[in-house]
């Protein structure tokens, strides 16, 4: 007994010392994603005439902006086209390593046989990587021996006065070396390991594969954008760069409750989502009795038609969505016309630009739009429920109505536990499409919630670090919701939604 012991905790402390290369691994090759995004480490700024802002992603594809802002050196000859594009072919480089190495870390998620095919891709992107560099670095080397031997500096002045490898690609170099040495340390470890019978992995790795563009795109559009918050710690005005000179700590942070106006229009606009929000929170049920009673048409024809019919709105832009609601309700629209022509009504009214009721008017366009589509997945948890159920029901007398109730809609509830708890957890963010489209100069204080009240001050109004503080307030308030109602699914249902 002892002996087998002793040779679990032996084989569990191999399996550790096995795991805490690889998290070093996947680490790293993170953290080289994450710089390819962040300018401070961008290997391909060799001038100082180039913005400082610009990352290795923008550097690796914007040649005319890089053109642009090196005219001045172009046209005195401190610099050629052919430098830009020897850099820029460089920094491209540098994104198809990293791109390899992700692509390694993702198959570093099978088991030993798929690791050790996807140790591969790291050590070659790390070579990418480094050659890259190597080329970026052999042309600065160029230039700075160029413009420092023809005085051009004043034109063209390089990231160091000495000429020595700047701090970015440093940086970079050893990002790209810490890749390949764990990359050969996790090589001969998974050479030392025993191969496995089967590739446990192998249907889940192309599950994986599908969902790669997926994550890919989730990555750019919600997570990469978190870099824009540096915008909130400093006074920035369209077209300035981000320096010292403009570094303002948190006092768009404290402008928010110290300021009177601004303190005003919060509570305004959080009056406005909260009242909008918790409108759209009482009416959650529809979707469900929506789903529910689709469910009991009998006719599968026309069910399917209700569905589709339902669904197309979802579809249509709030743009289109407000040309129809012109041409009905403005005073032009079908409404007046029936009733000035037909009933003899002698004044028009325009339903549009009224403030009256106007919550209520944007609760029934949204429903109207997204309840078909809402249903959706309350239609596919009625087809999981087992038919069984029914039977049995039917069988000890229960008529439609009675099934409906006590097999359907339980079956039901916890899917929509989930998405009551996702939409009180998301209460701050309910777009602002609609309401931009509706918005007018009669309606805007009772319409305007806190994302388009986001995109007028941002967008509109160009003070872009007050709406960027606005934002960051508002997701953290997200963060902090979601969180707490996990907490209350926990103790209701005894389930995590996270």
């Amino acid at each position: 007994m002892q002996t087998a012991v002793k040779s679990f905790k032996t084989a569990e402390k191999r399996e550790y010392g096995f795991l805490v290369p690889y998290w070093i691994h996947r680490i790293v090759i993170l953290l080289a994603g994450m710089m390819v995004f962040f300018s401070p480490v961008n290997p391909g700024r060799i001038l100082k005439q180039v913005n400082e802002n610009a990352s290795l992603f923008t550097t690796a594809f914007s040649y005319d902006n890089i053109a642009t802002q090196l005219k001045s050196a172009i046209s005195r000859n401190a610099i050629t086209e052919g430098d830009i594009r020897s850099v820029m072919t460089g920094c491209l480089i540098i994104l198809i390593g990293i791109l390899l190495c992700a692509v390694g870390g993702c198959m570093s998620a099978g088991n030993n046989r798929m690791k050790k095919t996807g140790i591969y891709f790291p050590m070659s992107g790390s070579m990418v990587m480094l050659g890259g560099l190597f080329m970026i670095w052999r042309r600065y080397q160029a230039v700075y021996t160029f413009v420092t031997e023809n005085n051009k500096v004043s034109r063209a002045t390089p990231i160091t006065a000495d000429g020595s490898m700047p701090q970015s690609m440093t940086v970079f170099a050893v990002v790209a070396g810490l890749i390949l040495l764990t990359s050969f340390l996790l090589f001969f470890l998974l050479t030392k390991k025993e191969k496995e019978e089967k590739m446990e992995m192998e249907e889940r790795y192309k599950l994986f594969l599908m969902f790669l563009p997926v994550l890919l795109l989730t990555f750019v559009f919600a997570y990469l954008p978190i870099y824009g918050w540096r915008f909130a710690f400093f006074d920035y005005k369209i077209g300035d760069e981000l320096s010292r000179a403009n570094f303002v700590g948190f006092r768009w942070f404290q402008t928010l409750v110290s300021n009177e106006a601004t303190r005003s229009d919060i509570v305004r606009v959080l009056r406005n989502t909260l009242a909008m929000s918790g409108l759209g929170i009482l009416t959650s049920w529809l979707p469900i009795a929506f789903a529910v009673l689709l469910a009991e048409i009998p006719s599968s024809k026309f069910q399917r038609f209700v569905q589709t019919f339902t669904t197309i709105p979802n579809f249509i832009s709030w743009v289109l969505v407000y040309a129809i609601a012109y041409a009905i309700f403005s005073t032009d629209g079908f409404i007046n016309s029936f009733l000035t022509n037909v009933m003899g009504r002698t004044t028009s009214t325009d339903y549009l630009a009224s403030a009256d009721h106007i919550w209520l008017k944007m609760l029934l366009w949204g429903t109207w739009k997204g309840i078909g589509w809402s249903a959706i997945i309350y239609i596919a948890g009625i087809a999981g429920i087992d038919q069984q159920l029914y039977e049995a029901a039917s069988v000890d007398g229960a008529n439609r109505f009675q099934r409906m109730w006590h097999i359907t809609v339980p079956g039901l509830l916890p899917t929509y536990m989930v998405m009551l708890l996702m939409s009180i957890a998301g209460i701050l963010s309910n777009g602002m499409e609609q309401y931009l489209v509706f918005s007018n100069a009669l309606n805007k204080d009772v319409i305007e919630v806190l994302d388009l009240y986001v995109y007028n001050i941002g967008i509109g109004s160009g003070q872009i670090p007050l709406s960027t503080v606005v934002g960051i307030t508002k997701s953290l308030v997200g963060v902090i919701l979601l969180f707490g109602a996990n907490s209350i699914s926990k103790l209701l249902r005894g389930e995590s939604i996270i």
